[in-house]
């Protein structure tokens, strides 16, 4: 996909949320339930536990997290300014987590530096124009994975079910395209377009294999059939001396 229209539909998706996010807001206060098959693989991850939210929205995967994992640190990430201010009112009411709330551009935007015990990457994969824009998110994404930490992300199968393919709407003229790109239609409250790629299992398999991590959990959940996301947890191995612990600290691109 070519610079322009990666712009372009990244300049789509970020008026379509300015346009939508009281109506987005108030259609997403529940945690997902793949969210709970999630928790396992954090169990033994030692207090404080920190966090990365890329596309962290209104903030409800931190809310969610902040009775199972003790001492929560959540660093929020989107770069819509109204969810980031949906997302603050919520997390200033919960005690015991500390949180940071950050407007960024996913793709335009300089990431986070610091190493997490968890990244998570919710609702997001799908509004990234191009797989190589995509392979590169995760494969920057888990270089903020810290030894022994979980990489966690989700793609929205929205094209296998009848009732997401009736909001496709004609691709623009000129626009450049890859497989799996359409654009929606918002239907609740203000009617908006945004842009949606569909990421098949190849193309997941890609994307975790891009992260360089140990791919440890796939399942689907969430939605009304509860299967609608796919999910991929990934883990890098702790640390076994020293040495490594030295190494990965000075460089986050490290693979073990």
């Amino acid at each position: 996909m070519n610079d322009e229209t990666i712009a372009a539909l990244n300049a789509l998706n970020r008026r379509f949320y300015e346009t939508v996010a009281p109506e987005f807001d108030a259609s997403r206060a529940h945690p997902w339930p793949g969210w709970v098959t999630l928790l396992p693989h954090l169990e033994g991850m030692a207090a404080p536990t920190s966090v990365l939210d890329a596309g962290c929205g209104n903030g409800r995967f931190g809310v969610f997290l902040a009775e199972p994992v003790k001492a929560l640190r959540y660093h929020g990430i989107d770069s819509s300014r109204a969810l980031i201010m949906s997302a603050k009112r919520a997390l200033v009411a919960l005690k015991d987590v500390e949180f940071r709330l950050d407007q960024r551009d996913l793709l335009s935007d300089p990431k986070p530096g610091d190493q997490v015990d968890l990244v998570a990457l919710f609702g997001v994969l799908h509004h990234i124009p191009g797989e190589a824009a995509r392979r590169a998110l995760v494969r920057e994404l888990a270089a903020r994975v810290a030894p022994g930490g979980i990489l966690v992300f989700a793609c929205w199968r929205f094209y296998e079910y009848p009732r997401f393919r009736d909001r496709i709407a004609a691709w623009p003229e000129g626009w450049d395209r890859e497989a799996g790109d359409f654009l929606l239609v918002w239907r609740r409250g203000t009617p908006a377009l945004r842009y949606c790629h569909y990421v098949d299992d190849a193309e997941h398999d890609r994307l975790a294999e891009a992260t360089g991590l140990t791919r440890i959990d796939d399942y689907r959940a969430d939605g009304e059939p509860g299967d609608v996301n796919a999910y991929t947890v990934l883990k890098r191995p702790p640390c076994t001396s020293s040495t490594e612990a030295v190494q990965s600290a000075a460089d986050p691109d490290v693979q073990e």
